[in-house]
């Protein structure tokens, strides 16, 4: 005879037994499409990002800096980038003639995953190897374009700019926007012409704030109500909060526009192999360390001209304390003829 309480038994655990699987599924089955979905954007941004970046590779006239011996690899070596903001945006129609509106030049130290971030004012007397001569630094790009403004840097800090990215207006406010706008303080009220040169259709009034990309990119050029000096420091702020923001966990979702963002508006030396190797400045689980440093000067007007001079005792210190942080010893020939004169000539 069959015993019907253990055929029961035997019924009821596989009932219990299936109701488990399916608790089980249904608790695994989000989990693993989020999975794949994750796995699959991380795919699809990868290979977006190898296409949109390594369209925005431009050479320069040189394989490497006169000051390095051999090429560098960013990922066992300590190296330097040239950030080159250039006043150009299609209703200028001046890309090729620009100035450089903002340069900053940031050198990487592998081992502390530190940045030294330099601005450099944009009306610093000093001289440019392409025109024999000084001038304002932001001319060096008019003069000669990427490789001018290069060298004038390299003979400036005597140390080896490796690699440069330069971007226009565009670049600027479609990053910022693409992350969701910056937080930033304000020092104060201020109207300022926008990416399109409409004259003050930027407003913004005193005190820390969300700005978006116009915003952002009107408090990095503005110094209606300060100077050069002030503007850089701005700059630097900027640049540490798109920083920052760009690679918080909360930007992830963002990096498909960050990608759009850069397009057409931005070229660089750099490979997209060698972009991946600065990814791990970003993951050490807090905020990448960047140090801010300016160039100080004083006021230095002749023939009704102004220009940023620099301090000599402070620049000395500065390229020092660079090529600490790049572990090198540098020296670049000095290549200005003490016959030439400076000249006074704006533009």
């Amino acid at each position: 005879m069959r015993d019907n309480n253990k055929i029961t038994t035997t019924r009821t655990v596989k009932r219990h037994k299936r109701k488990i699987r399916k608790r089980v599924y249904f608790i695994l089955l989000p989990i693993i499409i989020a999975f794949v979905s994750i796995l699959g954007y991380g795919t699809y941004l990868y290979i977006k990002a190898d296409t949109v970046l390594s369209d925005s590779y431009v050479e320069t006239e040189r394989e490497k800096s006169p000051l390095r011996d051999a090429l560098v690899d960013p990922s066992i070596d300590n190296v330097s980038i040239l950030i080159m903001g250039i006043d150009a945006n299609d209703h200028r129609g001046n890309a090729e003639s620009a100035r450089t509106d903002a340069l900053m030049l940031a050198t990487f130290n592998k081992d502390e995953k530190s940045v030294n971030l330099v601005s450099i004012p944009r009306d610093s007397l000093v001289y440019i190897p392409e025109v024999g001569y000084e001038d304002k630094i932001n001319h060096a790009h008019y003069f000669g374009g990427t490789t001018a403004a290069i060298e004038t840097v390299e003979n400036l800090l005597d140390i080896p700019v490796d690699y440069y990215v330069k971007v226009n207006f565009h670049a600027f406010v479609d990053v910022v926007d693409a992350l969701g706008g910056i937080n930033v303080d304000v020092p104060y009220e201020f109207k300022e012409s926008n990416s399109m040169d409409k004259r003050d259709s930027i407003h913004l009034m005193p005190g820390v704030q969300d700005v978006d990309g116009e915003e952002a990119l009107a408090l990095a050029r503005t110094r209606k109500l300060d100077n050069d000096i002030e503007r850089g420091k701005r700059q630097q702020e900027i640049m540490k909060a798109v920083i920052n923001k760009a690679t918080s966990l909360n930007s992830i979702l963002n990096y498909d526009d960050l990608l759009e963002a850069v397009g057409d508006n931005m070229t660089t030396n750099m490979t997209f192999s060698d972009m991946k190797t600065f990814i791990t400045y970003g993951t050490k689980g807090k905020n990448i360390e960047v140090n801010a440093l300016t160039l100080e000067g004083y006021d230095y007007q002749p023939s009704n001209k102004y220009y940023w001079a620099l301090d000599q005792p402070s620049l000395e210190e500065t390229k020092a304390l660079l090529q600490d942080h790049l572990e090198i010893n540098s020296s670049i020939a000095n290549t200005q003829d003490p016959t030439i004169e400076s000249t006074s000539e704006s533009y």
